[in-house]
């Protein structure tokens, strides 16, 4: 009823913007600014929000019901929200003028917004938009590199936030470096600090004194380690390669496509990079059975790898971070095997042995995972990834 109402009320929206502008047309008043800084003025007024929010709702609604009727046509079925919508409409209006008549068709934008929940669609949308950049994404990311920097801004109580603008993928890497000292701080004896608190007080020793001595030994030997996907034969020549008619890029965990000269880069490089070279024959070891509980170093990162992301629908915490759940419970007879492991955040891991909902493995679903709430609705989380499954001989082979 909200996504209907809220169609109506963007129909309604621009209709009052386009009467105003004929109406001032008809009268001789070109001041197309003035008028539509008075339709702005009214809009708020009545609905008691600021001119900035009234001039975001008059913009959604030209978006929409002009130059997108589609999105449109969804939301007053109800197969989108109306925050999908504002993202979908911003994400297009943002990319260069002879893309966007491609993103909703042919890269199925639409689709993916009536599937999945705001925050997953929110960085599927980015995926798609980047690699219909990618021809220029070198080009482009040079162009951004020559801007990084840092910049403090003061806050109240004593207190300043520090920014800094680099490459996303060291961005990440820091984050991710600092939080596993600081988990590893967090569960010494003693220790009273949040997690927040501790992650900001290791980002400060390792900047002014260059060392981590001020931490417990075994804190002082953690690396940054990010996952880099990249095609083998993009690796080899440089260039996308299309893959069941899509181009594929290479891609960071938890970021989204980076130039295929990065990707080289990184592969290239030390070992605090986690490489996965795709390839459609590729075979691999993703079952121990019932010999062990704690899934080898080699599976976790193929199960993590897999899903990209907590597998709790809309979650978006990367499943770097997160612990790997046995879907079916080992003391109930699961196995450690691909087909039985998923990364969950911890909220989502407790919500799911004590919240009242059912998870299973869709069959045949390559690691997507089916919620059943206690309210009895299903939700469907499809991993970002999918693994080839081997059968034996005889029986056939399934792609995941």
């Amino acid at each position: 009823m909200m996504s209907i109402f809220a169609a109506q009320r963007l129909e309604r929206i621009d209709g009052m913007r386009r009467e105003a502008l004929e109406d001032a047309d008809r009268h001789g008043r070109a001041l197309t600014e003035v008028i539509e800084r008075g339709v702005r003025l009214e809009l708020a007024a009545a609905l008691r929000i600021t001119e900035y929010a009234a001039g975001e709702l008059i913009s959604l609604a030209e978006g929409v019901v002009r130059r997108y009727p589609a999105v449109l046509a969804s939301l007053e079925q109800a197969r989108v929200t109306e925050r999908h919508a504002q993202i979908l409409v911003a994400a297009i209006d943002a990319v260069e003028p002879e893309l966007r008549a491609t993103l909703l068709p042919r890269a199925r934008a639409l689709a993916l917004a009536e599937a999945q929940p705001v925050g997953t669609f929110r960085r599927a949308l980015r995926v798609l938009i980047e690699n219909a950049r990618a021809v220029t994404m070198s080009e482009r990311h040079e162009t951004a590199l020559a801007g990084r920097r840092v910049v403090v801004e003061a806050a109240e109580d004593g207190m300043a936030w520090l920014h800094l603008y680099a490459p996303m993928v060291e961005i990440h890497a820091i984050h991710g470096r600092a939080t596993a000292i600081a988990k590893t701080i967090t569960v010494c004896e003693g220790e009273t600090r949040t997690l927040d608190q501790v992650r900001a007080d290791v980002v400060c020793d390792l900047l002014i004194d260059a060392v981590s001595d001020a931490h417990p030994p075994e804190a002082r030997g953690i690396r940054a380690t990010v996952a880099v996907t990249v095609p083998a034969l993009a690796l080899l020549t440089g260039d996308e390669v299309d893959l069941a008619g899509g181009a594929a890029w290479a891609v960071v965990e938890g970021i989204g496509p980076i130039p295929s000269d990065r990707a080289r880069e990184l592969c290239g490089g030390a070992d605090d990079w986690m490489r996965v070279l795709t390839h459609p024959e590729t075979g691999m070891v993703v079952s121990v059975g019932r010999d062990r509980y704690r899934p080898p170093a080699a599976l976790r990162r193929l199960v993590r790898w897999r899903a990209d992301r907590c597998m709790a629908p809309g979650c978006g915490i990367p499943a770097s971070r997160c612990e790997i759940d046995h879907t079916i419970a080992w003391e109930h007879g699961g196995s450690t095997a691909l087909g039985n492991l998923t990364p969950l955040c911890k909220g989502h891991h407790t919500v799911k042995h004590h919240g009242g909902w059912r998870v299973q493995h869709m069959p045949d679903g390559g690691g997507a995972l089916e919620w059943t709430s206690p309210a009895g609705r299903r939700y469907v989380v499809e991993p970002e990834r999918r693994v080839p499954v081997f059968r034996p001989s005889g029986v056939g082979v399934a792609p995941f």
